[in-house]
């Protein structure tokens, strides 16, 4: 990865737009997420990281510009833009601890608005209303052991408000717990894929919050993203509350003689005994085999609901059997079920 090229790892030409850049990212990002890739988790994890790595760079205009003149030296600690590269001048200062600065005064006037009066870094320095201390606090404040002044925020325009989005997650993500991969339109032009970690015993209605990953304010800073879950169906897994419920087919004899069934939990299967005389709709319990706990909510139940099922066509002598059978059970099941 150390030697990859990012617009080689994103698939795109140099010259790509911001938007094909974001498109490309978004499309790779949820092919290689690793929780898409079980069979292969560990390596689609190096590539969703290589993946990352890309698009924080290529994603940020000025870091892209950065990386087209410099490669990835220019996102390394140290990097010196000015060194090997006919700098005009430089300053270097050697402290007391080990310390070391380095400035390079290429960077300094070439940044500086035209007709501004350069001050040196120096006692006596002095800066217009407008001009602060700027960059010259910082490097001063470096030569003294001091700490650079923070830049001061943009106060301008509201402040960040929570962005809500639905988000539907797997159903075995939400009840086991997990990752996955979400994409979030703040509007109609940018989507964004972001990585949901999900806590096990989530159920749908649940709202998870990711902090700073909302929409742009007026200041400049981002919001909380706020995600309600949406449970995916499971093919036979149904949610009551915390409970799980499972449908199991039995043949009429089961239902009467009584059988062992294996059905699947969420931890595999396991053996239930079905008792003899069950009757199409029973329930049997499996403590504890529901949603697990979450917070204050227990963990739930897994219910077993029976369904009697019988054949379709019926030869003669079966019939005739049959016949035998009811005259010796003379059951009546609507008796009195009416008054």
């Amino acid at each position: 990865m150390a030697d990859s090229d990012f617009y080689q790892t994103l698939g795109v030409a140099r010259d790509a737009s911001e938007d094909d850049i974001k498109k490309a990212y978004r499309a790779l990002a949820r092919k290689h997420h690793p929780d898409l890739n079980p069979e292969n988790k560990k390596a689609a994890e190096a590539k969703f990281k290589e993946i990352q790595e890309a698009y924080d760079t290529l994603g940020e205009p000025e870091k892209r510009v950065q990386y087209d003149r410099f490669g990835k030296a220019a996102g390394q600690a140290g990097f010196n833009p000015g060194a090997g590269g006919g700098a005009q001048g430089s300053w270097t200062s050697q402290h007391p601890g080990g310390t070391t600065v380095h400035f390079d005064f290429n960077d300094l006037f070439n940044n500086a608005h035209a007709g501004q009066q350069h001050a040196q870094p120096g006692a006596g320095a002095s800066f217009g209303p407008d001009q602060g201390g700027g960059i010259f606090d910082e490097i001063l404040s470096k030569v003294r052991g001091g700490r650079p002044k923070k830049k001061s925020r943009p106060v301008d325009g509201p402040a960040a408000e929570p962005f809500h989005a639905k988000i539907n997650v797997p159903f075995m993500t939400a009840i086991k717990g997990g990752e996955t991969a979400i994409d979030i339109t703040f509007d109609a032009t940018d989507t964004e894929t972001l990585s949901l970690k999900v806590p096990p015993g989530t159920t749908s209605g649940q709202k998870l919050r990711l902090r700073g990953k909302g929409a742009m304010s007026g200041r400049g800073e981002r919001g909380d993203l706020i995600v309600e879950v949406i449970v995916d169906a499971h093919p036979f897994f149904k949610i009551d509350g915390r409970n799980l419920s499972i449908e199991v087919p039995v043949t009429v004899d089961e239902s009467l003689l009584g059988v062992k069934l294996e059905v699947p939990t969420l931890d595999g299967f396991k053996t239930v005994p079905i008792p003899a005389g069950t009757s199409s709709g029973g329930r049997l319990r499996l403590k504890g085999q529901g949603i697990p706990a979450r917070g204050e909510q227990p963990v739930g139940d897994l219910y077993v609901v029976t369904k009697i099922v019988v054949p379709k066509a019926l030869d003669e002598a079966t019939k005739l059997k049959l016949e035998e059978l009811k005259a010796i059970l003379d059951t009546k099941p609507r008796e009195g079920l009416w008054k």
